[in-house]
């Protein structure tokens, strides 16, 4: 039973039933229209291990993407992804990545100047992307106006450009399709600046949309929406803090809350992959072994 006294399956059972269908498979039985598993969750004992692990895992998906397409289109968040991802700006990474075609740009943004302390634009610029060669043409950042209404259109308007010009793909839903989308998940369980019980929750049409009613300050805050943010092939979800343990719970374990947890409604057209460490992984049933680094159990 959860908290809120709903019935859950663990990832242990998870687990013995993978066992059971690769068991079923070797012996020739398979299941028709069988989907490949969307879904890694990877737990390490401190935040300096998911540092390590996340820088890893982004490298390798950035030679992927650019020797298939010749280019790496990777979509940012604030809160502490910044930090996490300090290995890339370090050896081997640093010299190694080709950091020329990357493509940058933001999941949310407060509506505050770029040079404001509180923009997610100036936490990237400041921890992550003055310190690696990403050309200035390949930065998208969301621009700054008075209107709310205004910037999330802008910004919508400018990923459209970019689509015309087959700079990036369409989803075949129809919404902008990036490479990577790196996540985190706040106390309350919202991604991006999709908070519960809000509105913008629900957008189906529009590519970027903004809020006024935030309940964390800055109120006023721009955000892509699901459908953009559910089209990418891969999403890292970068959870570091005891703080987030129960939202992070909440997801993985499939639990049914109301409101619903924006956190449990993000998907990827590829892969969701979850780093957390041992803190973020404390509500969460103990887990099989995985491959990097030592399990959390």
């Amino acid at each position: 039973m959860d908290r809120l006294g709903v019935p859950c399956i663990s990832l242990r059972t998870c687990y013995k039933n993978s066992l059971i269908h690769k068991s079923l498979a070797s012996m020739g039985f398979t299941e028709e229209n069988e989907v490949k598993p969307k879904t890694r969750v990877l737990r390490y004992d401190t935040e300096e291990d998911v540092a390590v692990a996340l820088a890893k895992y982004t490298a390798e998906l950035s030679a992927k993407y650019i020797k298939e397409k010749g280019s790496f289109s990777v979509v940012l968040s604030g809160g502490t992804l910044i930090e996490t991802m300090r290995k890339l700006v370090e050896c081997p990474y640093k010299e190694s990545v080709d950091w020329s075609k990357w493509l940058i740009f933001w999941v949310d943004e407060r509506v505050v100047p770029l040079d404001d302390p509180r923009s997610n634009y100036k936490l990237a610029l400041d921890g992550f992307l003055s310190k690696v060669p990403i050309p200035a043409k390949n930065i998208y950042p969301i621009h700054y106006n008075s209107s709310p209404d205004h910037v999330a259109k802008d910004y919508e308007a400018r990923l459209k450009i970019l689509v015309e010009k087959k700079i990036l793909p369409l989803s075949p839903t129809g919404f902008p399709k990036f490479d990577l989308m790196l996540l985190g998940v706040g106390q309350n369980g919202h991604v991006a600046s999709l908070f519960p019980n809000h509105p913008q929750c629900h957008e189906k049409k529009r590519w970027v949309t903004f809020i006024t009613d935030s309940p964390k300050p800055p109120p006023h805050r721009i955000t892509l929406t699901f459908p953009v943010i559910n089209s990418a092939s891969d999403i890292a979800m970068v959870v570091t803090d005891k703080k987030e343990a129960y939202p992070v719970y909440v997801a993985i374990e499939h639990i049914h809350v109301k409101p619903k947890l924006p956190c449990a409604e993000v998907k990827a057209a590829e892969e969701l992959t979850w780093f957390l460490d041992k803190a973020a992984a404390s509500d969460l049933p103990p887990g099989p072994p995985l491959p990097h680094g030592p399990p959390v159990m």
